[in-house]
């Protein structure tokens, strides 16, 4: 490999490859853009770069104003330490650019030969002592001073103890606990910049933040994959994430074109959280073979659901991983807000996967260790360092702001006598509110009006915020609003520089965070309730002019700014728009919890058509997701839909009723209410062919062909899943697939197989599946192909062919377990376990079956339930096991005596003649009468396949009894009336029984 050149000036060493600053042995921290800035004038050094020139090559993509490179060229001159009246590497030539002017040294290091390129004229390439504690507040007329950490030698210990595992593949999860200001930020951040100096590691962190109502869906986790997708030399982990974890490469449309992403999201419709977690998990395995991973996602207290799923997902995994996970939370929040975060770090910490890393506050001695290098002329700080412990408790946070009070006070400084302190330590010498925030509230008031004024917009826009956001809120330029910030950011007051941001409107703007989340809190409490009101309602506005047509992108933050400025109208729409995003992060959760706000506001709205309007949307957007969440047949389902259908009569909108009795009729059918289904069925259809509208049309043949197949109208099934068929076409279609979730088309094609084979027509059953197996690859749609699978392997069953049967529920299986299909995981498995029962693995093929019966019941779904019931019976005949078969055929009949569910009920008829034969040969008169039930069900049903099945079994029986031509004339004639399917196993045996009755 190559070397890899560094820079060294001065006290100062440019790492490139690595993205590093050094001064000596710390690490000095520089915003992306400003390192990239700094790297082009150290690498151009004696030379004069004008503007123009800095502009291509650091904003080659962007249009940027000067004020921009000014921000940013001030960013680079703090971190080197010197001021543009007072240069010591970067000289400005007036109006036309600037020039590196300090001595320059280029040294090649190779790579992984740290240890050989340490020279003892040179700054060491790794830290030797720990490195800064919190940005710490400074005196504002003297250059802040960055104290080192103190008291934290034993937490920082553990936590290389626990990375030393990690990069041995053993995964390790931390929780770090601590309260507010205890140093949480700074034990990590002094933690991450020791281990980015000596080794190669990927380094993503994540925020959450303080929300009003639910957090955005994985906020912490995507913004820490999205620092890393926007580093340089990332294809590989674009590579990975593709091959991995498509699921999550999609919640980064930034990387795909717009046909990539298209194609992406209508290959993964219907996919599940479960297959998000799954993804993650495999695509952190295969980034961490050659490089760990440190991934920090800080105050989970504020965390969303998903997120803390994902964490405890990967967590519980067993596979190798070179993964740290280090979660922050403060346990006060989560008592007191009812967080689950601690009920999930005690379940995994129950079972040893995770650990647990609590801050307690500074001893004395650390306090007193701090003194000394924030006041270093100061050698014995004693009594001083005893009363700021009284004062503070040792709470790292208070301990910083009550000596930056002092020192304001002019009480500390090194101009001071502490010979007093020695004798008096009760001296009155710290005098500072009692209250850390009425000390925070204190300097607040200091500042000069134009500064609190800007704090006041920056609290409302958030912990971390744009420049171009407060100056929204103030309706002041952006220029003037990021050199106040700069200012106070130089001077370390409330604020700190984070990162430049660009809008999708060309804004560019540097981005700042509060230093604490606590001094945001301190400033928008204090805020005049009109003022904030006002400042949310500007801010809000400001980012969606910004965002335009991508708005949605940042919806959650949309409608928050909306309802705390109570324009209840947009907040009410971006919630909606926010719950969408959740959907497509498969977080049902967080989008009910949208919705539910959403519908919550909307009670403060006048009764007018559009707000009846905006509340049936909100309700189909809410059935969908309970339908992701509770399941087809939760009654929650049907209250919703329930409740959208009373507001559609006061529209006029064919469409959004179609959608809502189309919710109501998946309701019923999953339930197996089949008469309530099969009416809303019918105003499916009237309804379509009044709106004549093509692909309303084809959904209402479909869920008409379905539901009159299950009640046991095959014929007439088989008539509406042809007109179905007739009316579809792929192309046209496709937007009927993102919309309902799977392709009717393969659908249509896969339950007319199933119809066919019942009415006698066993090949054109086959070759009809095949047909729908071939449609759903060309559609490249999983859903949908899972479902040609598992009815794929209906039909295979029904014409008694093991292997292929147990083939198809297999890759039916394989499929779901990868894209997160619950559904077709257990109906795969159930047939699976049929097949093992009849290949001589009966007690496994019949766990399975019970445990797809129980997955089933346990999301309410009912449909379909006789059909699975009949082959665990079968399968408990094939181990001698009768009376077990009977019991669960006993449940299957009285479902028929109860429900219009009759489709299979002449199979389970026939099914208990054969056990009541199996459990006693003199049964014969009661095995009889099920014989002849199960025949009268199947002629009623024109099912001549279950007919056909029920002769053999009855003409069995008579050729026992000694009838041979009353069983000749009961088999001939059926047997007769097929035109096809003789190589299946039931044909056969037909033809077999009827040479033996010859």
């Amino acid at each position: 490999m190559p070397p890899a050149s560094q820079w060294i000036f001065g006290p100062f060493r440019l790492d490139p490859r690595n993205a590093c600053l050094w001064r000596g042995v710390e690490i000095v921290p520089l915003p992306p853009t400003a390192f990239a800035l700094l790297h082009y004038l150290v690498t151009h050094a004696g030379q004069l770069v004008t503007k123009d020139e800095l502009f291509k090559a650091i904003w080659s993509e962007t249009v940027v104003s000067e004020a921009v490179l000014k921000v940013r060229m001030g960013e680079v001159r703090k971190a080197l330490g010197e001021t543009a009246r007072e240069p010591r590497c970067i000289a400005t030539v007036h109006r036309r650019g600037y020039r590196f002017v300090a001595p320059v040294t280029r040294l090649d290091v190779l790579p992984g030969a740290v240890a050989a390129a340490r020279d003892s004229s040179l700054p060491p390439l790794a830290p030797t002592v720990p490195t800064p504690l919190l940005p710490t507040p400074s005196h504002p007329d003297t250059p802040p001073s960055l104290p080192r950490l103190v008291g934290r030698e034993g937490e920082l210990t553990r936590l290389q103890q626990w990375w030393a595992q990690a990069r041995q593949g053993q995964r390790q999860v931390v929780f770090l606990t601590g309260e507010a200001g205890i140093g949480k930020t700074s034990l990590i951040g002094t933690f991450v910049t020791q281990v980015v100096a000596t080794e190669e590691v990927w380094l993503a962190q994540g925020q959450c933040i303080e929300q009003y109502g639910a957090g955005e869906a994985y906020l912490p986790v995507l913004e820490a994959l999205g620092r890393l997708c926007r580093a340089p030399g990332v294809d590989p982990l674009l590579t990975l994430l593709r091959a991995h974890a498509p699921t999550w490469l999609i919640q980064m449309p930034w990387v795909l074109s717009t046909a990539d992403h298209e194609a992406l999201r209508y290959e993964l419709l219907g996919v599940t959280q479960a297959r998000m977690l799954r993804e993650m998990a495999a695509w952190i395995e295969a980034l961490t073979v050659e490089t760990p991973l440190v991934l920090v996602l800080e105050d989970v207290h504020w965390s969303d659901y998903a997120t803390l799923d994902l964490m405890a997902w990967l967590a519980r995994r067993q596979e190798p991983a070179r993964l740290l996970l280090v979660g922050t939370y403060r346990p006060v929040e989560v008592l007191t807000r009812g967080h689950p975060v601690r009920d999930v770090q005690q379940a995994l910490q129950m079972h040893g996967h995770c650990a647990e890393l609590s801050l307690a506050c500074l001893s004395e001695a650390a306090v007193a260790a701090y003194l000394t290098q924030r006041v270093p002329v100061y050698q014995e700080p004693t009594a001083l360092a005893r009363i700021i412990h009284q004062r503070t408790d040792g709470n790292p946070l208070f301990m910083v702001q009550v000596v930056e009070e002092l020192m304001t006070q002019g009480r500390v400084g090194e101009q001071q006598n502490y010979e007093g302190l020695h004798t008096t330590p009760d001296a009155d010498v710290v005098r500072v509110p009692e209250g850390i925030q009425q000390m925070l509230a204190l300097q607040l008031n200091r500042l000069p009006l134009e500064e609190q004024r800007l704090l006041e917009a920056a609290s409302v826009a958030g912990a971390a915020f744009a420049a171009a956001s407060v100056a929204a809120g103030l309706a002041s330029d952006v220029v003037s609003t990021e050199e106040h910030c700069e200012r106070l950011a130089q001077r370390q007051q409330f604020l700190r520089l984070a990162e430049t941001v660009a809008w999708p409107d060309g804004t560019i703007t540097g981005r700042y965070e509060f230093i604490h989340a606590l001094y945001q809190n301190v400033v928008y409490q204090q805020m005049a309730a009109a003022r904030r009101v006002r400042l949310h309602q500007r801010i809000g506005e400001r980012l969606e002019a910004a965002y335009g047509a991508h708005a949605g992108d940042i919806a959650a933050e949309l409608a928050m700014h909306f309802e705390q400025s109570r324009d209840y109208p947009r907040a009410i729409h971006y919630l909606q728009q926010a719950a969408e995003n959740a959907v497509g992060r498969h977080a049902n959760r967080e989008a009910l919890a949208y919705l539910t706000k959403g519908l919550e506001l909307l009670k403060t709205r006048p009764a007018t058509p559009a707000r009846s309007q905006q509340e049936l949307l909100l309700h189909l957007a809410l059935g969908a997701s309970l339908f992701a969440t509770k399941g087809y047949a939760a009654p929650e389902v049907e209250q919703t839909y329930t409740r959208a259908r009373q507001l559609c009569q006061y529209l006029e909108d064919p469409h959004q009723l179609f959608l809502v009795l189309r919710g109501l009729w998946v309701y019923y059918l999953t339930r197996a209410e089949l008469q309530t289904a099969y009416a809303f069925c019918v105003q499916l259809l009237t309804l379509a062919q009044q709106a004549q509208d093509s692909a309303m049309l084809l959904e209402a043949h479909r869920a008409l062909g379905a539901t009159l197949l299950y009640r046991g109208a095959g014929a007439s099934a088989l008539t509406h899943l042809a007109q179905g068929m007739a009316l579809y076409d792929p192309q046209q279609h496709r937007a009927s697939t993102l919309l309902y979730g799977d392709d009717t088309g393969v659908v249509c094609h896969s339950l007319a197989a199933w119809t066919l084979w019942s009415l006698g027509y066993p090949d054109q059953g086959l070759a009809r599946s095949r047909e729908a197996l071939l449609l759903a690859q060309q559609r490249a749609h999983p859903f949908s192909l899972g479902f040609a699978l598992c009815w794929a392997a209906v039909v295979h069953q029904y014409r008694r062919e093991v292997q292929a049967a147990q083939e198809h529920a297999a890759a039916a299986i394989n499929l779901a377990m990868q894209q997160g299909f619950p559904f077709f995981r257990a109906f795969g498995s159930m047939l699976r376990g049929w097949a093992l029962a009849h290949q001589g693995q009966a007690q496994e093929g019949i766990e399975q079956l019970r445990q797809g019966l129980m997955a089933l019941h346990v999301t309410g779904i009912e449909i379909a339930r006789l059909y699975f019931l009949a082959l665990l019976a079968e399968a408990y005949g094939t181990i001698g096991q009768p009376a077990a078969g009977l019991a669960v055929l006993a449940e299957a009949l009285t479902r028929v005596d109860t429900t219009s569910d009759c489709w299979y009920e002449p199979e389970l008829y026939r099914l208990k003649g054969a056990l009541l034969l199996q459990q006693a040969a003199d049964n014969h008169t009661e095995a009889q009468a099920c014989f002849h039930h199960a025949l009268d069900a199947a002629q009623a049903q024109q099912a001549k396949s279950l007919e056909l099945r029920t002769a053999v079994s009855l003409s069995r029986l008579w050729l026992a009894q000694g009838k041979r031509a009353e069983a000749r004339a009961l088999l001939g004639p059926i047997y007769e009336w097929f035109s096809e399917g003789f190589d299946t196993a039931d044909l056969q045996d037909a033809r077999t029984l009827l040479e033996t009755l010859a």
